[in-house]
């Protein structure tokens, strides 16, 4: 009878460390499953960080009406990022007074890259006067093939309730940017390396 009460607790105890060890088994598996989960966010994450995000909705040609009806009703501006370092309604060179200048993914890519801007990229500008007025909005739309001679850049400026000032390749934004034209007629901030 002692022979058989020790062969039960032995084999009890093989049980216990077999049951044990599939729980540690499964523990392990469990664990190699959440790093090979987070590797792949990891992974997603950084080739979102390096390469321009494509838009859900098609990027509209260089015609101001469209540019328009893209940048306030189907990729509203107003939910893209501010520049990077900017805040909102900050003092402006003349002939702005207070702007605030909003990037699409393809420009904050860029941005962060330290490159020209890539083709697709939107920077809006809105103007306000000092007491916070908004006054106009300014776009700059890079268009590969548009203007080559002008950084490809298609020029807008739009009226607070969204008429149509000047549009296209407009001489007195190409002359005044121009000055800007090794940053890739820029203003806002000197981002080209």
């Amino acid at each position: 009878m002692h022979k058989a009460k020790s062969k039960a607790i032995i084999n009890y105890k093989q049980y216990e460390l077999s049951k044990g060890g599939g729980r540690m088994k499964a523990y392990k598996s469990i664990g190699a499953l959440t790093i090979i989960l987070l590797l792949s966010t990891a992974t997603v994450y950084a080739i979102h960080q390096t390469q321009p995000a494509e838009t859900q909705v098609a990027l509209p040609g260089p015609r101001a009406d469209s540019l328009y009806t893209y940048i306030t009703a189907e990729d509203n501006y107003r939910n893209w990022s501010v520049w990077p370092g900017k805040e909102k309604r900050y003092k402006a060179q003349a002939p702005l007074i207070r702007v605030t200048t909003y990037v699409n993914e393809n420009a904050l890519y860029s941005i962060r890259a330290g490159g020209k801007m890539a083709n697709g990229s939107i920077i809006v500008t809105e103007n306000y006067n000092e007491s916070g007025k908004l006054l106009a909005l300014f776009v700059m739309y890079k268009i590969k093939g548009y203007n080559p001679s002008a950084g490809d850049w298609f020029w807008a400026q739009f009226n607070p309730k969204g008429k149509v000032i000047v549009s296209g390749r407009v001489n007195a934004c190409i002359d005044c940017h121009s000055k800007k034209k090794d940053n890739d007629y820029i203003f806002t901030e000197d981002f080209v390396k």
